[in-house]
């Protein structure tokens, strides 16, 4: 069972008050945080051991998901915002995902593309 990350009552954060030893019993009581990867849903935690499984590569992710580049770098960012991380600057602008779905569906060219991305347009 996956630890709640939110109060059921007011959704406030939630913090481990006592850890007991199943082998020995012994007792550790204290205040402690919880790790920011349960504020990850079973989903959102299946895309991160899939991403390190594939050491980060956005080719290997759309395979093993059968996902676009897009979607993929998508779900990345909903993840990195969820962990409370701060994106590398300028990679996943909306506009960028936008000129690389168009390439994918071909509605564009690679050389068209490549023009948009450096005018920063869509």
């Amino acid at each position: 069972m996956k630890i709640p990350n939110k109060c059921p009552s007011c959704d406030g954060e939630l913090r481990i008050k006592k850890l007991e030893c199943l082998g020995c019993k012994t007792v550790i009581e204290g205040n402690f945080k919880l790790s920011r990867f349960n504020r990850l849903d079973e989903d959102d935690l299946n895309f991160v051991e899939t991403f390190l499984s594939t050491r980060g590569s956005i080719k290997e992710m759309e395979k093993k998901m059968n996902l676009s580049y897009p979607t993929v770098r998508a779900r990345l960012e909903k993840v990195v915002d969820k962990l409370g991380l701060k994106p590398a600057p300028d990679i996943f602008t909306e506009d960028r995902l936008n000129i690389l779905e168009k390439l994918e569906k071909g509605e564009i060219t690679p050389a068209q593309a490549a023009k948009l991305i450096k005018e920063g347009g869509n």
